[in-house]
């Protein structure tokens, strides 16, 4: 190959080197409004169920975090949106406790009633939780859910959800203290944006 055809070729390879840089971008942008559109939505209305997705607990007490969105399906029971709330979340490791029945236990000492919560004390991933969630809402021959969770987390939670054939009604938790700060808001949101993105192309997680 000649001089100059070599650099010809170079240049073709940086021009489309760039072009699908610029796709990916664009392609990323989109998803991450997409993102932040749901997580400013609240679209809690009458379902089957709430369905709390777990996040961090220590030594059998819910995080801030957790907390946050446990108070918010708390309050969602107590306006009589589901007659269900299912907790999610395994054990990451903790011998005694899992985030689901952290979940289970935060709730019933704020007095909601132990009968009206369902657990999944099994699953580690969101992925796990929404299948979980799903089986036990077919169970009872369910098709609707209220998802809680941080706002950041309900654009791929929905997704997962209608593809087990689930109508997801994003619900943020209002005292989230990750959306409440500018930077974590921001990172936690690119990072969603990113597993969306890995979702759409077929990878679940």
């Amino acid at each position: 190959m000649s001089r100059l055809s070599f650099a010809r070729l170079a240049r073709a390879i940086t021009l489309l080197s760039f072009l699908i840089m610029m796709l990916l971008f664009a392609v990323e942008a989109s998803v991450y409004r997409r993102v932040r559109w749901q997580a400013q939505r609240d679209e809690a209305q009458p379902a089957a169920a709430i369905v709390v997705f777990g996040a961090a607990e220590y030594n059998g007490t819910p995080s801030p975090v957790y907390q946050a969105r446990l108070d918010h399906a708390f309050d969602l029971e107590e306006q009589g949106l589901a007659p269900l709330v299912i907790t999610t979340g395994g054990s990451g490791g903790d011998p005694h406790f899992t985030e689901a029945g952290v979940g289970r236990d935060y709730l019933v000492q704020r007095g909601m009633a132990a009968r009206k919560i369902l657990t999944d004390p099994a699953s580690e991933t969101t992925y796990e939780s929404v299948l979980a969630a799903s089986r036990l809402l077919r169970q009872r021959h369910a098709t609707t859910c209220i998802a809680v969770s941080d706002g950041f987390h309900l654009f791929r939670i929905k997704l997962m959800f209608r593809a087990q054939g689930i109508t997801a009604y994003g619900s943020p938790a209002p005292a989230s203290p990750i959306e409440a700060d500018p930077v974590q808001r921001a990172l936690h949101s690119i990072r969603e944006t990113v597993s969306s993105t890995l979702w759409y192309a077929g990878y679940r997680s």
